[in-house]
């Protein structure tokens, strides 16, 4: 019995349906002197677009006869496998970065719509800020312990977020948008203020000019009337000086003009200035302090435990015995 070969011409295509209409263009020179045919699996609006029927149950006796196309979202199909089999050519295109996004996207709306989930549709703006906030100072955790696989998760959480509150947006009566818009106006920030990679400007060698830069392109684009205009004040207050200070500092106002004086707030904000001054992160550097400090309180818990004693009973000079015995890992990492 002879074995069963294709007519030259043949192939299977290997699309992806949430790209929608876009096939290989591979194909397309034999799409115009073959049959086309989309494997059933496909998503239905994909099927739609390439306007091909479901393959025939003699389709490898058809190929035989004459070139057959197969359009398939998974070459592991029955079609597939008989047609590859007998001598189709197999052409696919490489999926774009970030064409998991898309899937990304379809879920959150699935879950914002009718039928969805009922948490997610009660949701606004307002009332997922927290979330936000709370998933973005997990992702600094991650950051901070070094952690690879917390840190794909908690990026993640952070990305879920920004859809959430593009899909929210959407349904705004007076203004909406979606996260096409939020990715079309981040697109074109980014080359607007990169003229030295995306323009004819003089190449900047360094990544402070290159901030400044920034700085100076963000004032001129939203006609900005003061140097603060535009900072976060929502942002921690140590975090939120150290940015002030920095705006101050490169309008050129010195730093006897900066906040200081004998009030709590004067004092902490007097510090933070001149950590920034000095070319510290105050933020960074407080919570170090403050993550060790921790750690010195776990570690003498663990002491007091092993000794007999519950640390919610011990006086302050055994707290204090306690502490004293144990180093502060900030100040040994700066010693040495």
């Amino acid at each position: 019995m002879n074995e069963v070969r294709v007519a030259e011409g043949s192939a299977v295509v290997l699309v992806d349906d949430r790209l929608g209409e876009v096939v290989p263009a591979a194909a397309v020179p034999l799409l115009r002197r073959a049959t086309a045919y989309a494997e059933p699996g496909l998503a239905p609006a994909a099927r739609e677009a390439l306007g091909a029927p479901e393959p025939p149950a003699d389709l490898l006796a058809q190929a035989a006869r004459g070139p057959v196309v197969l359009f398939v979202g998974d070459l592991g199909c029955a079609d597939a496998e008989a047609l590859r089999a007998a001598g189709a050519r197999v052409i696919s295109a490489p999926a774009p970065p970030g064409v998991e996004l898309l899937d990304a996207v379809t879920v959150m709306d699935r879950l914002r719509s009718p039928g969805g989930c009922p948490w997610d549709a009660e949701q606004d703006h307002d009332t997922l800020r927290k979330y936000l906030v709370e998933e973005t100072y997990e992702l600094l955790d991650a950051i901070a312990d070094g952690d690879r696989e917390a840190l794909r998760e908690e990026l993640g959480d952070v990305l879920l977020q920004v859809l959430f509150h593009a899909r929210v947006a959407a349904e705004d009566a007076a203004d909406p948008f979606d996260i096409d818009a939020v990715a079309a106006g981040l697109v074109s920030k980014l080359v607007s203020r990169h003229p030295n990679v995306f323009a004819d400007a003089e190449a900047l060698l360094d990544a402070e000019s290159q901030h400044a830069r920034w700085e100076e392109l963000k004032q001129r684009e939203k006609q900005r009337e003061s140097i603060v205009d535009g900072v976060a004040l929502a942002q921690p207050a140590v975090a939120l000086a150290a940015k002030l200070v920095q705006r101050a500092a490169r309008a050129g106002i010195p730093a006897e003009a900066m906040p200081r004086g004998e009030a709590p707030g004067e004092a902490l904000f007097d510090i933070a200035a001149r950590a920034k001054l000095a070319g510290g992160d105050p933020e960074d550097e407080l919570r170090a302090v403050a993550l060790s400090f921790a750690e010195r309180i776990r570690a003498a818990e663990r002491r007091a435990r092993e000794s007999g004693r519950e640390p919610a009973e011990l006086a302050a000079d055994e707290w204090r015995a306690l502490m004293s015995e144990l180093s502060d890992p900030v100040a040994v990492r700066a010693e040495s």
